[in-house]
């Protein structure tokens, strides 16, 4: 194989065997390919795209440079939810102890946020003693005695997805379909999860900010799921206005425990509930309710018995930020609009999140919201608490904040917009 001559073919629009896909992924992987030589091939590919059978290979072929995990003997049928990403996204925290305690095993392999979206394992860290890093037979033990598990994927588990990835991001092609579709897809099928609930975010606070856009993003992967034998369905959720009423890995923890507990935000609550009926449907559980599982207890019961498995005290106290500012209503009125893209920034900036993957965050950093698109509120109400262990962080927070919310009469007509957009799949 000559790799110019794969990166000419895919630059002048043709399909790629699944041959010279094989070897191109295998020999990337082992390093015998150059990184300016991969990242032509990815240019290529994002300006002229890849028919179907080519996705198809392309991810099978990053599945196959590492692990495919299996969990045989656990008497549960394996189901998994991944978001694409959003603000105040801590749904995968209530969810899978939800669906594990309604008698369905749910391996989530989970990441840390970057930039303004939050990552399920920060959040999670937060309590005191748990831990992201597992090992296979730990894994599979849990899911057989307690149905959940949410840590960090190992090292061998889709070793190609990490390479391009990482180039990817230094490369300007980060946008691509068929490239976001096959990293996403790689990891979740190496997974080993028979069935897989998408949550496509859409919005000014998603990667996504286009509504088509996404759902070809759902459509290709749900393909791509299907091709490989894993039922899959997605669903566009709204990603205009952050989830819930915090941004901040212990501000969302203490959210989600609300949730848990038979309370927390209407919205968190509904989108929960409805991945959760997805989930179970896709891994034949459709019969259960997960309301019940909050209503007697069980699903709290099973974030217990989760966060102790993993090394954490769920009885112990969050982390709480060492500062605090608030930011209040400058005209009464309802509001309208609430920015997750300026929540979710001025919570990075505050702490919450990272620029690097390298870097530490502040688990008692974020945003608290106040008021929601559809309150009413009064002059001077406030409408954010900042928290913070560097009063220095809140300046650019509130820079990150002016603008972000709009408060009309409230006689003016409003309408609350739809969580669930769209379903693709079957």
């Amino acid at each position: 194989m000559d790799v110019v001559d794969i990166i000419r073919a895919k630059r002048d629009g043709n399909a790629l065997s699944d041959r010279e896909i094989d070897w191109v992924i295998a020999a990337y992987t082992d390093g015998d390919i150059a990184e300016e030589q991969m990242s032509a091939l990815l240019m290529a590919i994002f300006f002229t795209g890849m028919k179907q059978q080519e996705l198809n290979r392309w991810t099978a072929a990053m599945i196959a440079s590492g692990e495919r995990m299996s969990f045989p003997g656990i008497g549960r049928p394996t189901t998994d939810k991944h978001s694409t990403g959003g603000v105040g996204d801590k749904i995968t925290l209530p969810l899978a102890p939800i669906v594990a305690a309604c008698g369905a095993a749910v391996p989530q392999l989970s990441g840390r946020g970057l930039g303004h979206t939050g990552g399920t394992l920060d959040k999670l860290e937060s309590i005191p003693g748990w831990r992201a890093s597992i090992s296979n037979a730990e894994m599979l033990a849990q899911l057989r005695d307690v149905g959940a598990v949410v840590c960090a994927a190992g090292a061998g588990l889709a070793p190609a997805d990490r390479k391009l990835y990482a180039l990817r991001d230094v490369t300007a092609t980060v946008e691509s379909i068929p490239l976001i579709a096959s990293s996403i897809m790689s990891k979740k099928i190496a997974e080993g999860t028979s069935a897989l609930v998408l949550d496509v975010k859409v919005g000014v606070g998603a990667f996504m900010k286009d509504l088509n856009r996404a759902r070809e993003l759902a459509r290709t992967m749900v393909g791509l799921g299907s091709a490989h034998g894993v039922t899959t369905v997605a669903l566009l959720t709204a990603m205009d206005t952050p989830l819930g009423l915090t941004a901040g890995n212990a501000l969302e923890v203490a959210e989600s425990l609300e949730v848990l507990a038979g309370g927390g935000p209407a919205d968190v609550v509904e989108l929960t509930l409805t991945l959760a009926r997805e989930m179970l449907a896709a891994c034949g559980l459709a019969g259960k309710d997960p309301a019940d599982t909050i209503a007697d207890g069980s699903a709290l019961d099973c974030w217990n018995r989760m966060i102790r498995a993993q090394g954490g005290d769920p009885a112990a106290a969050l982390p709480r930020a060492r500062s605090q500012e608030e930011v209040t209503a400058s005209a009464s009125g309802r509001v309208v609009r609430l920015d997750a893209l300026a929540v979710g920034v001025a919570a990075w900036r505050l702490g919450a999140g990272r620029a690097r993957k390298e870097d530490p965050v502040s688990f008692g950093a974020g945003v608290q919201m106040h008021a929601k698109p559809g309150d009413v509120v009064t002059a001077g109400q406030v409408l954010f608490t900042l928290h913070a262990d560097e009063d220095t962080r809140f300046a650019r927070a509130l820079e990150a904040l002016a603008g972000a919310v709009d408060i009309a009469a409230v006689d003016m007509p409003w309408s609350k917009p739809q969580l669930v957009i769209e379903r693709v799949g079957a």
